[in-house]
């Protein structure tokens, strides 16, 4: 019966599984989380959640301690914005997930933006509340950084929120004092790329309003970065923000040689780094450190940051009359049909699809409304099913497929981050 019950739940797994074998080449030499060791780890997570006290955002998939940056929060919100400045980093971290070797044109969401006079344009379009640079590393190109977020400046709301990540390595007081002129928030270090030194970091202090560090939860560093913690408090470091390991082709060399345990999800992820940032957050808890620190697990990376673009682009180019769930999806529920679509944009005219276009001063841009769950006929008691699981989330993941599916598409799947 248990079986039975979680069919839907169980398929949806299993269809994860095949993914993450197909994609990852030597996928039986690697140690996946199993029934053995799956209940262990699940009581240690529940422990460590037990003890932050509800101190949980967006549907509990970002424990934090104190605070988190505006930042943070305009992400959780889908009014972030990240442009990646350059694919090309001088930094060989072992856990990056990206190949990090080519110098791209600035780009965001599949968008390029050669120009920065068209980026702010479209920062402008769509809302944004907050727009962060990215790589690679962006002082590799540091004029190209400036110019961006002078744009940004110039024609975007004043009161837009803007960051910086960084390794620190090519960082330098010059750097900073040009980045704050031109109206820099908050700049983010990569403390890992340089042996977690804060040098840097201190340099930063004072100039850039708001100074921060994200790193990977890395399981063998849990240690250091705790007793780091005071030290980045006196460095001016207002938060602290960790992120979960995952695995990639890119990183699989390294990453496999490592005792780590993987988890299958949309992408493979490292069990033992999501326990470590929580012993780090729980540490500055009972500590009482004043700094934020926060988790930002790759599930809140892959379901809100997509929910949150899927949402802009929806409320700006889908139909008057559209209606909307909160992943962001467009909804055709009709008296006896549902049927799911997302809005797909493009910067060139794509030749396999039918397209409409809006064009912006400096950039024209191609959208369509592409079909996520095609339309399903409902008879009398599948639309009461569906009508009471719109209008209320339920508590328990949906045993039905087509109602797990919907539920899927309706909410943030937040259900599905158990062991």
């Amino acid at each position: 019966m248990l079986w039975l019950k979680m069919d839907a739940y169980l398929k949806w797994q299993n269809s994860l599984v095949n993914k993450n074998k197909a994609e990852i080449a030597g996928w039986d030499e690697l140690r996946w989380l199993n029934g053995y060791n799956a209940n262990e780890a699940q009581q240690q997570r529940d422990n460590l959640i037990k003890n932050m006290n509800g101190s949980l955002l967006f549907k509990q998939t970002k424990p934090y301690y104190n605070q988190i940056s505006k930042g943070c929060k305009l992400c959780g919100l889908g009014q972030w914005n990240c442009l990646f400045i350059t694919g090309k980093c001088n930094a060989s971290c072992f856990y990056c997930p990206a190949s990090q070797l080519t110098d791209d044109v600035p780009t965001t969401q599949n968008l390029s933006f050669p120009d920065a006079r068209s980026y702010s344009e479209y920062v402008n379009h769509f809302n944004f509340k907050g727009v962060s640079f990215s790589g690679g590393e962006p002082l590799l190109f540091f004029d190209r950084t400036l110019e961006y977020l002078k744009q940004v400046r110039k024609h975007c709301d004043p009161e837009m929120y803007t960051w910086m990540y960084t390794n620190g390595i090519l960082a330098d007081e010059r750097k900073f004092r040009k980045l704050a002129a031109a109206g820099l928030n908050e700049i983010r270090f990569d403390i890992g790329a340089t042996a977690y030194k804060l040098d840097k970091v201190r340099l930063a202090k004072g100039i850039i309003p708001n100074v921060s560090i994200e790193i990977p939860a890395v399981p063998e560093e849990k240690e250091r970065i705790k007793k780091l913690l005071p030290e980045m408090i006196d460095a001016g470091v207002s938060n602290l923000n960790l992120h979960q390991l995952r695995l990639t082709q890119h990183n699989y060399k390294h990453l496999s040689k490592k005792k780590y345990t993987f988890l299958f999800a949309e992408h493979p992820l490292v069990l033992e780094s999501e326990l470590a940032a929580m012993e780090i957050l729980e540490y500055a808890r009972e500590q009482n450190l004043k700094i934020g620190v926060n988790y930002c697990s790759f599930y809140f990376k892959n379901r809100f940051q997509k929910a949150g673009f899927r949402s802009r682009l929806a409320h700006s180019l889908a139909e008057p009359d559209a209606v909307f769930t909160q992943n962001g999806y467009i909804r055709e529920f009709t008296s006896d049909t549902i049927a799911y679509s997302s809005i797909r944009i493009f910067d060139t005219k794509p030749e396999l699809y039918s397209t409409k276009e809006f064009v912006l001063q400096s950039k024209s841009f191609y959208f369509m409304k592409e079909q996520v769950m095609k339309r399903t006929a409902l008879d009398s008691e599948y639309r009461s099913k569906v009508e009471e699981l719109i209008s209320n989330e339920p508590g328990e993941i949906p045993v039905d497929p087509l109602l797990f599916r919907i539920w899927q598409l309706e909410y943030i799947e937040q259900g599905l981050r158990e062991y």
